[in-house]
């Protein structure tokens, strides 16, 4: 049974991808490069890898970074109770339809504040299991991003996930990464250099 982590509710969306939001006091399990998923009923949800996680601040913010000795419990109160979410930018890898997984951009969006939830390490080790690492086309096409960085984070999340085959895991997924970067360079060695630093 997949343990049920809410972590936001969707803001926007489109097929390629969605913006969820939280409250900063909810803000404590997702990561650059973790999976989510945003189940959306009868045996359909999508997943998506979070690229970007951004603070905007509010107008009281912009005071109290000019102001003189702010107590701690003014900090803690914006902080845990402040108007403006935490925004998570989520790029679509796949989704799951009647129990099968798919590493293709799904037939339609999760809509306005459906519930967004942080993947456990069975639905990672699920998700990174199905099929031959089609979900990694959708990273490396996306240039918006930092790619090295999320491919490392979601890599060394996911060889955990995996366990004891974690490291065979992990050989096979640089491998296709060398194979679908072998005319990009200056993409391959960013992303080499990133997965050099975690795995």
């Amino acid at each position: 049974m997949t343990q049920q982590i809410e972590i936001g509710r969707l803001l926007r969306a489109g097929t390629t991808g969605f913006v969820a939001g939280c409250r900063v006091s909810q803000f404590t399990v997702p990561a650059l490069g973790a999976l989510v998923r945003a189940p959306l009923g009868n045996g359909y949800q999508v997943y998506g890898l979070i690229n970007d996680i951004h603070i905007d601040d509010d107008g009281l913010v912009r005071q109290l970074v000019t102001a003189d000795n702010v107590s701690e419990e003014v900090m803690r109160d914006n902080r845990e109770r402040r108007i403006v979410p935490v925004e998570m930018s989520v790029l679509t890898v796949g989704y799951e339809q009647d129990g099968k997984i798919f590493h293709l951009l799904p037939p339609r969006p999760p809509l306005s504040l459906d519930v967004i939830y942080a993947c456990d390490e069975n639905d990672l080790m699920r998700f990174t299991s199905s099929g031959r690492f089609g979900y990694f086309r959708h990273i490396l096409q996306n240039k918006d991003m930092p790619v090295g960085e999320v491919l490392a984070a979601h890599i060394g999340g996911a060889c955990v996930a995996h366990g004891k085959g974690g490291d065979a895991w992990k050989e096979k997924a640089v491998q296709e990464l060398i194979a679908l970067l072998r005319d990009d360079y200056p993409t391959l060695m960013s992303v080499l250099g990133a997965l050099g630093e975690v795995v």
